[in-house]
């Protein structure tokens, strides 16, 4: 029962900082492009990467692994909002910007998983 508490307290965390965070960014840079979901996607992934690399060095309880890999960062990252905004995208025959949202949305949150895992691995290795 605690792993599911844990998960739920992560997921309130996760989907609330998503709400403001992309909000934010919409807020201040109001374009047809999903410019919140993109950042909110690309920082979710370079958070689960440090997590990541922090992980393989520090051993995680069940229950912190629950509450930062499912419950924070599933709560955070969004790929049903990013799917529907693309297909809208493609609805309004805005099909560049769809496009570009596919491509840069997976290539950048690739990436930034990436980064994320080897900058954790140094900064352990730099602390050591």
């Amino acid at each position: 029962m605690n792993t599911v508490l844990y998960l739920m307290i992560g997921g309130a965390v996760g989907t609330l900082s998503r709400y403001f965070l992309a909000l934010t960014v919409n807020k201040y840079f109001p374009v047809i492009f999903p410019l919140g979901t993109l950042v909110v996607n690309s920082l979710g992934c370079f958070m689960i990467g440090v997590f990541w690399g922090l992980g393989g060095h520090t051993a995680f309880s069940i229950n912190m692994r629950a509450f930062l890999f499912v419950g924070i960062m599933g709560g955070f990252t969004t790929m049903s909002t990013f799917s529907i905004e693309t297909m809208n995208l493609f609805h309004y025959n805005e099909f560049k910007l769809g496009i570009l949202n596919i491509f840069a949305t997976n290539i950048i949150c690739l990436l930034l998983t990436a980064a994320g895992f080897f900058i954790s691995k140094a900064c352990i290795g730099f602390f050591k």
